[in-house]
């Protein structure tokens, strides 16, 4: 049985029948959890043994845990961070980086000890004064080098604890000014400005594993489609920031694109994404992704292979530790 091209949400704490059955069949590259997935570790870490039963191998699980209003696992089970942004602006600055090697690590630690492999993090977009507030205070800085070394940064303590990081929103989603929850973000800058700026940390950064694609258009390169379904602006990812590793979209069912979520699935493989992101939890949905997506590529499949073979065996950490340097640049 081949490998299902998307990757898949569930509507709880512990599995339904119905989903036991349909993950079985479907077969998904992985899966994704929220807020709605978690209740405490013991349950979460059921879960993810649970899903992974389901297709029998130890399919990456992923998750959204940035820190600030982008985060899963609370309080007061677990640790609970500042938005990206406030943490770069409180830390010293010969500490910033230091500060987000740490607090990455740690979250990737927590991750770790529940079964979650793999985090949706870093947010490598660029900051404005006007971006949007569902993103900016997730983002690590207003300038290229800031943004670029911080990425690093949070994928570097995210692999040390052994979760694989996953780059986001290619090629770059700093100037939106509407939230691509809701709505569909246009972009009028010329192809130079963005490639000099909005795109340059996406190229500096195309070591990373994995990628996310960012439902924004940019009008001046591809006028009529968000990059996520955009031939043009995949193969420009692909060849202009030479990025050659797995690339997901962002989650499928957000209302900035628009048709059926089927036809949103074929028209982003179609454009040359490797794996479709569904997180609703929702059956009708999931079948109608799983059927439009269809098995990977061959193409698609190398890359998830190589992205599963990043996965690496933690580092030998003392959290204790790292918890007290980190704090310590917190409250300096």
């Amino acid at each position: 049985m081949g490998q299902g091209a998307y990757i898949l949400g569930c509507e709880g704490t512990t599995l339904k029948a119905w989903e036991r059955e349909f993950f079985r069949e479907a077969n998904p590259f992985g899966f994704i959890l929220f807020a709605r997935n978690v209740d405490m570790p013991a349950q979460l870490h059921k879960l993810t043994s649970d899903l992974r039963e389901c297709v029998g191998w130890n399919a990456p699980v992923l998750i959204d845990q940035e820190g600030g209003r982008v985060q899963r696992l609370l309080g007061p089970v677990w640790r609970e961070y500042l938005p990206p942004m406030d943490q770069m602006e409180r830390v010293a600055p010969e500490h910033r980086l230091r500060s987000m090697y740490l607090r990455n690590l740690l979250i990737g630690s927590e991750l770790m000890a529940v079964g979650i492999d793999t985090n949706c993090a870093p947010t490598a977009d660029i900051a404005q004064a006007d971006t949007h507030p569902f993103l900016r205070n997730r983002l690590y800085g207003s300038d290229v080098e800031t943004v670029v070394k911080a990425s690093m940064a949070t994928a570097e303590g995210l692999m040390a604890a052994g979760v694989l990081p996953v780059l986001k929103h290619m090629p770059g989603h700093g100037r939106a000014l509407v939230d691509s929850h809701l709505h569909l973000p246009t972009v009028d800058a010329p192809k130079a400005d963005l490639m000099a700026r909005d795109f340059a940390p996406f190229k500096a950064l195309n070591s990373l594993p994995m990628g996310m694609s960012a439902h924004i258009v940019f009008k001046q390169i591809d006028p009529d489609a968000p990059a996520t379904t955009s031939p043009v602006m995949m193969d420009l990812v692909r060849s202009e920031l030479e990025f050659d590793n797995l690339i997901m979209t962002d989650d499928i069912s957000m209302e900035a694109l628009s048709g059926t979520v089927a036809t949103r699935s074929r028209d982003a493989l179609d454009a040359g994404c490797d794996i479709v992101l569904h997180c609703n939890g929702e059956q009708d949905d999931m079948i109608a992704v799983a059927e439009a997506g269809g098995n990977m590529t061959s193409g698609a499949q190398t890359r998830a292979n190589r992205a599963v073979l990043a996965r690496s065996t933690p580092d030998d950490i003392d959290i204790a530790a790292a918890a007290r340097e980190f704090e310590g640049y917190l409250n300096a």
